[in-house]
């Protein structure tokens, strides 16, 4: 029998992370966007849930709950329907941990993992985005070549999240030589190894506060062992399947947030001697986005608990998902624009935020996973 129905844990974390989103993180959005920087008392309070350490096992210092694909699709959803940019902030070193938990050896799990079980907040991240018109995870240009024991990374990341602050960065790249996503590997790359050179980066359209950063890799030589998983290496369309699932996680939050943002006005705006959502028109658009809305949250949920069985279908049910947002999702925040008219552009409103954010989360791979 198939079910959506989620356990307790996840309820409750649901619960605490959908009131957390309302009280902490929707009330200073506005204010975050317009300054374009992400306060640390935010992350700060993001990582006190410990949804990170938790699942973490306990033999490297951590919460040892299972890794739960579809729990942290729940928990960016419940963050993005309070703020899209502070979700991904919080959730970035998500990708890094997950990534070891699902391919690390031995050795670089009790390395790197102990660091993400304190209470302190630490800055990691995957690098996935590249500078090219028409990005695809199978067409990574950042190079990995063999020389020795070890290899050599030439390329260049773009929009890094967490990347201005990050000390550690998983970074995809193809084997010299090799096609698709099974020649691609991840590298783990302290920040302060020899050709690596970082810079903020800023100017994006939406998700503005997100720390963001651009990595150019000139002949940077690592050990064999900064090869994620060693010699049997990373499954790289499952780890682009999560950050795809997690991307349109957090964008069907924002959606819901401006669907039940649209419902109340509609209710209250008069014209022609009548609330606006009693015009057929607006009835229908309204009902249209909160279908779109359950819609979306079904498909990023199964193709979650794919994912976190190993089944074979998740990368195609993460590929359906991540379009069926991509199309929707900023349909959705345009139609609540439209419903507030004039309003909707004023930025005394979340509207023209929220449709900034809902593009940029529906073009960009990578920026938090599942």
């Amino acid at each position: 029998m198939i079910t959506f129905e989620l356990n307790e844990e996840q309820s409750m974390i649901r619960e605490a992370l959908q009131g957390f989103a309302a009280e902490v993180l929707a009330p200073g959005a506005r204010a975050i966007d317009e300054a374009g920087e992400m306060p640390a008392t935010i992350i700060q309070q993001g990582w006190d849930f410990g949804l990170i350490a938790a699942a973490i096992p306990e033999a490297y210092g951590g919460g040892g709950g299972d890794r739960s694909c579809m729990t942290n699709a729940v928990a960016l959803e419940a963050l993005g329907g309070g703020c899209a940019s502070q979700a991904a902030a919080i959730m970035a070193p998500g990708q890094f941990v997950s990534a070891l938990i699902d391919f690390g050896t031995e050795e670089q799990k009790a390395e790197h993992l102990p660091r993400f079980a304190g209470a302190t907040p630490v800055a990691a991240s995957l690098a996935v985005q590249e500078s090219q018109f028409g990005f695809a995870a199978e067409a990574q240009r950042t190079t990995a070549t063999r020389k020795g024991n070890g290899f050599v990374l030439n390329g260049e990341k773009r929009l890094v999240p967490l990347g201005d602050r990050a000390d550690s960065f998983l970074v995809l790249a193809r084997d010299e030589g090799g096609a698709g996503l099974g020649a691609v590997q991840a590298y783990i790359v302290p920040r302060e190894t020899a050709g690596l050179s970082v810079e903020t980066e800023n100017g994006t359209q939406g998700l503005k506060p997100l720390p963001k950063g651009k990595l150019t890799l000139d002949n940077v030589e690592l050990p064999g062992s900064a090869r994620l998983g060693g010699d049997a290496g990373i499954d790289a369309a499952r780890l682009i399947s999560q950050a795809r699932v997690g991307a349109a996680a957090v964008a069907v939050g924002l959606c819901r947030q401006a669907t039940d943002f649209a419902i109340p006005y509609a209710k209250e705006r008069v014209a022609f001697g009548e609330p606006i959502g009693k015009k057929q028109s607006i009835a229908f658009m309204l009902a249209d986005m909160h279908i779109e809305c359950e819609t979306m949250r079904w498909m990023v949920w199964k193709a979650a608990s794919l994912l976190e069985h190993n089944d074979p279908g998740a990368v195609k049910a993460s590929v359906l998902a991540q379009d069926y947002v991509r199309r929707k999702a900023v349909k959705i925040a345009d139609d609540a624009l439209q419903i507030f008219g004039g309003h909707g552009f004023i930025r005394d409103l979340p509207l023209e935020m929220w449709l900034r954010n809902a593009r940029t989360l529906t073009v960009l791979d990578g920026p938090v996973s599942v």
